[in-house]
């Protein structure tokens, strides 16, 4: 009879004692970023009548004309906007007409100082050099961190055009959580200017 009181004490000290050390400890997860399903890379050509420039575009975005410049009209009719509805991002870009007060030096030493605005947030800047066989030269700047444009460029044929682009996003920079579309539209940026050509 005591053996069986011993066994049954002994069963319900073991349950007691499981029940307590199953307990789990909450850990916090790590930060995670949602997964982003990019579109199919397909192209289609801006090619608006009156323009100064052509080039191939994603169809996955749009082009909107620039109707204000910080409040105030742009400074000719050919400023427009790559929209990138679906990934909350768009390529600004800017044209200027060489000569008079846009000196071609003036233009080039305006887009460095626009890019290298962003040092105090940036890692690092680099800047890779543009030739193509359609008389299109300038520089295209990759900058790291958590700057505002991580992906910039000018294009020019020194003598009559000038168009700078810079990516922005609709959302506070950070360079962990947009590096992969940032990568993603970095190609399409690339393909905008390999296919760019003067009129």
């Amino acid at each position: 009879m005591f053996d069986l009181k011993g066994k049954a004490l002994a069963i319900i000290a073991l349950l007691l004692l499981g029940m307590t050390a199953c307990e789990n400890v909450p850990t916090p997860k790590p930060r995670g970023y949602f997964h982003i399903k990019f579109p199919e890379r397909k192209y289609k050509t801006f090619d608006n009548p009156g323009y100064p420039y052509t080039f191939e575009y994603p169809a996955y975005a749009n082009i909107i004309k620039d109707t204000s410049f910080f409040g105030a009209a742009p400074e000719n009719p050919y400023w427009i906007n790559v929209d990138f509805p679906s990934l909350n991002g768009k390529i600004y870009m800017s044209y200027k007409i060489i000569g008079g007060n846009n000196s071609f030096d003036k233009l080039v030493d305006d887009a460095f100082k626009m890019t290298y605005k962003h040092t105090y947030k940036a890692s690092y800047i680099d800047e890779n050099a543009i030739h193509t066989n359609n008389n299109v030269s300038g520089t295209f700047y990759e900058v790291g961190g958590n700057a505002a444009s991580a992906k910039q460029f000018y294009v020019t044929d020194s003598t009559k055009h000038f168009l700078r682009g810079a990516l922005y996003f609709d959302a506070t920079p950070n360079a962990d959580s947009l590096a992969p579309v940032d990568k993603f539209l970095e190609q399409d940026m690339i393909h905008l200017v390999e296919t760019l050509r003067w009129r």
